[in-house]
């Protein structure tokens, strides 16, 4: 056992990542007295996709809401391409708490698709798409459209710039909220669970559209997900999380086939038939 701690230690600082895109430092998050986030530590490579995997309540959620600030860690910090997002670094090299425009700044690099596709309801799809490059970036109407068309292309849904969310179907909601992402142009895309609300035959079209994206570019991506065969196909990396804790990680063919902690046994026999 003592020989297994050992190689897994120094597979971790065989893994340590330089200049990377986001990094988690000894970050911890509670609400009360309850401990949702432990002591993490992570570090994601640029053009880097990992899949966070675990029972619901492992702080799987906690993860990427911190990086979107939408939770405020409560220790430890967090960077993204280079910059602390929750800590401004002072000139003597000491932190202090963040102001809002600078949380703005670093949260601009990151984009997010939620289990809700949150589209504006009394919009179209093209003014879905625009509203924020539009009034965030300040980007020109013409351009915000262009870039909303190609990326609407690219999810295959080019021909409904003009209706209405409520003329589509669950996965063309879900496709069209991560085209909205695209064009922001974000570093770092965040995905939470995307196909939790759709019905069983509306999942694949989604996936493949996250598939084609994975395949075509640089952007760093991190998915909680509960498809594992998805997270097999589509990861980098996958991160098993219990309890708030990293309890396994690697490439998807060590985590989901030769799986060591038990917990994680446990957790990948609910998805074998």
């Amino acid at each position: 056992m003592s020989e297994q701690l050992t190689n897994k230690e120094e597979k971790k600082s065989e893994e340590t990542i330089e200049n990377p895109i986001v990094r988690y430092k000894n970050v911890s998050k509670s609400f009360g007295d309850t401990t949702v986030l432990q002591n993490l530590d992570l570090d994601i490579a640029q053009g880097e996709k990992i899949a966070l995997i675990g029972p619901s309540g492992s702080g799987k959620t906690t993860i990427i809401r911190m990086l979107m600030t939408l939770e405020e860690p409560s220790s430890g910090t967090i960077e993204v391409d280079g910059e602390y997002l929750w800590h401004k670094e002072q000139p003597d090299g000491s932190l202090s708490p963040a102001d809002e425009k600078h949380l703005r700044n670093v949260r601009g690099k990151i984009g997010m698709v939620f289990q809700q596709y949150n589209l504006f309801p009394h919009m179209t799809i093209m003014k879905n798409c625009t509203v924020a490059p539009i009034n965030v970036l300040g980007i020109k109407k013409e351009e915000a459209e262009a870039r909303a068309k190609e990326m609407l292309e690219k999810v295959g849904l080019g021909d409904k710039v003009d209706a209405y969310p409520s003329q589509l179907s669950g996965g063309q909601q879900q496709r069209v909220a991560i085209a909205r992402s695209l064009v922001m142009n974000p570093k770092v895309l965040l995905f939470d669970e995307v196909t939790a609300a759709l019905d069983p035959e509306l999942v694949g079209e989604v996936l493949e559209v996250i598939k084609d994206i994975a395949a075509d570019g640089e952007t760093t991506m991190i998915l909680i997900t509960h498809e594992i065969d998805f997270a097999r196909d589509i990861a980098d990396r996958i991160f098993f999380l219990h309890s708030g804790k990293i309890e396994e990680y690697g490439k998807p063919e060590d985590v989901l086939v030769n799986p060591e902690s038990e917990r994680l046994q446990s957790f990948l026999s609910r998805f074998h038939s």
